[in-house]
């Protein structure tokens, strides 16, 4: 195969797309590095109280500061200035009077040089030593005289000072800047007016220039210091304003790890009070917060404890009395036929109400041992897809006789897993059991998968399903969806419940979704491995034949309550 390119088309240099690629990573590796200072401070300006308080007095002072600096430094600047100014007309009017009688007096020099070189030398030794101005003489031909060309040599002098100069027997003055010492500009004050020779009347432009930098270097000095000075305050403030709060936010941290270990079942937890102040009275009405959940609390336990041992007593007592009750009735029900029809059909009730009383009194007892925590877990191998058919076998006749079809939905090898074996087929049997019962359906699917760390088995129903929050409320004790409705078999009402306690104590999930009219899915979830934890499910909670929720519609899509232990997606 041959390639053909374009005429005067030019090709990219080896490495462009990874050079611009590497300069990209480069700079992200910047961004990052210059977000994570600023992340970290905007977690903690969250998280806590103390730094929102000192960075918010921060700011504040900073502002407060710098307004205040400014507003001093502009004044100290004016006021140097202004002294400086009248210092410096002063001296200049001084200086004028004084050229002037020299002029009038002088009478010999016949050239402007001989006239003016020592009038300007005369002015300038008047400025001492170091001189603090500089003097500067220009004609109307354009010469012009200085008193230092090793140090000013003109440029000092604005046009605009010189036209307002000509023509005028006033002082004029005006800020400006010249040539320094050192060959730098610094700021000036230039003063001019004209000087006149009496016995020629030519006019001549005087004008003495007095140098800033002194004043300039004081104004820095002091600016340094009102920033020192800033810092320092500020640095103060942030530290009264972190003292200050400390003592307000360290009680309230307190009270916060109390309340935790309180929430732990730490009820003995107490706040240290000290003083009579706001937070000492907080504290003081926390400790008898505590103190009255600690007792409430208490008295909830005692006859939660007084509840289930009356529970299981009773049950205990009952199972004696039950018994010779349930032996006399299979007398009668075996009897039946030789009794009148009336006495027959009695005889038959008799029987199936104790039928449904003896599991009552046997689902009370598991209760009663689950709240006493007399549970103990006996796990083994067993292969789930076997419990599953015989599951299926066990309930054929209530199918058949409900018009059910009941299928199961696994895969052909065998799904093992370390469960005990009596709790997973109740569970099993109790989600069957009410889809047959109480769903409405005519068909119902056992359906079980798994992958490497879980398994899962999902009772499928197509009947009335669940209404919104039913879901969250199918595994409490005695519930029923509808107490009026009519039912083909009476339960205990304590199955789901049981069955939830069975899941827990595996370590797994018992969830449920249910829509109106659509049926509904209970799903069990386990891990593999005695003793491992479960984080999702093989099987999803919503069915993948549900229908999609209208928009508007509340679509039931809820697990068991997470106070009961269960949760997951």
């Amino acid at each position: 195969m041959t390639s053909s390119r374009a005429p005067g088309a030019a090709s990219l240099p080896a490495g462009t797309t990874s050079g611009g690629a590497d300069r990209l990573d480069v700079l992200r590796g910047v961004l990052r590095v210059l977000a994570t200072p600023v992340l970290a401070a905007r977690r903690m300006y969250v998280s806590s109280i103390q730094a929102r308080v000192v960075i918010s007095v921060l700011l504040l002072s900073a502002l407060v500061i710098c307004l205040v600096g400014v507003l001093l430094t502009r004044q100290l600047a004016a006021g140097v200035s202004e002294s400086k100014q009248v210092q410096s007309v002063n001296v200049a009017a001084g200086g004028v009077r004084s050229a002037q009688e020299l002029l009038n007096a002088e009478s010999e020099a016949t050239t402007e040089s001989e006239l003016i070189t020592p009038l300007v030398e005369t002015l300038a030794s008047r400025g001492g030593t170091p001189r603090t101005y500089e003097v500067e003489v220009s004609a109307a031909s354009g010469a012009s005289w200085f008193s230092d060309t090793a140090v000013y040599s003109g440029g000092g002098v604005p046009e605009r000072l010189r036209e307002q100069v000509q023509g005028s027997d006033d002082l004029m003055w005006t800020y400006t800047r010249m040539p320094g010492a050192d060959g730098e500009s610094v700021p000036a004050i230039a003063v001019g007016s004209e000087v006149r020779v009496a016995t020629t009347g030519e006019t001549y432009q005087l004008y003495y220039l007095f140098p800033m930098a002194d004043e300039e270097r004081t104004l820095v000095l002091l600016q340094r210091g009102l920033i020192t000075a800033g810092l320092a305050l500020m640095a103060l403030v942030a530290a009264v304003a972190w003292l200050v709060t400390r003592q307000v936010v360290t009680p309230v941290r307190m009270a916060r790890r109390i309340a935790e270990r309180l929430a732990a079942g730490r009820l003995e937890e107490r706040m240290h009070v000290r003083g009579d102040d706001d937070i000492a009275r907080l504290g003081t009405s926390f400790n008898a917060m505590a103190e009255s959940l600690q007792r409430q609390i208490r008295e909830l336990e005692e006859l939660s404890r007084v509840q289930q041992r009356f529970v299981s007593d009773v049950s205990h007592e009952l199972r004696t009395p039950l018994t010779t009750v349930a032996m006399a009735a299979d007398v009668l029900h075996d009897a039946k036929d030789s009794f009148d029809p009336v006495t027959a059909r009695s005889a038959e009730l008799l029987q199936n109400e104790l039928d449904r009383f003896q599991d009552l009194l046997t689902d009370l007892l598991e209760i009663s041992r689950y709240d006493a925590g007399a549970v103990k877990l006996e796990p083994e191998t067993i292969d789930l897809v076997a419990v599953a058919h015989r599951m299926v076998a066990a309930h054929g006749s209530l199918a058949a006789r409900a018009n059910v079809d009941l299928a199961v939905v696994a895969p052909d090898e065998p799904v093992l897993v370390e469960a005990d074996v009596r709790r997973v087929e109740r569970v099993l049997r109790n989600l069957v059991t009410n889809a047959l019962r109480y769903s409405g359906s005519d068909r119902v699917e056992l359906r079980l998968a798994a992958d490497d760390d879980t398994v899962a088995m999902a009772v499928r129903d197509w009947g009335v399903g669940l209404a919104p929050g039913e879901s969250t409320l199918v595994f409490n004790r005695f519930w029923r969806a509808d107490p009026a409705r009519a039912r083909s078999g009476g339960g205990t009402g304590l199955g789901l419940a049981i069955a939830l306690e069975d899941a827990q104590l595996h370590g797994g999930w018992l969830q449920a979704w249910g829509s109106p009219g659509e049926g509904a899915q209970f799903r069990l979830t386990l891990p593999r491995r005695c003793g491992g934890h479960v984080v999702s499910s093989p099987i999803p909670l919503v069915p993948d034949d549900a229908p999609i929720a209208k928009v508007g519609e509340l679509y039931a899509r809820l697990d068991a309550p997470a106070s009961q232990g269960v949760g997951g997606p």
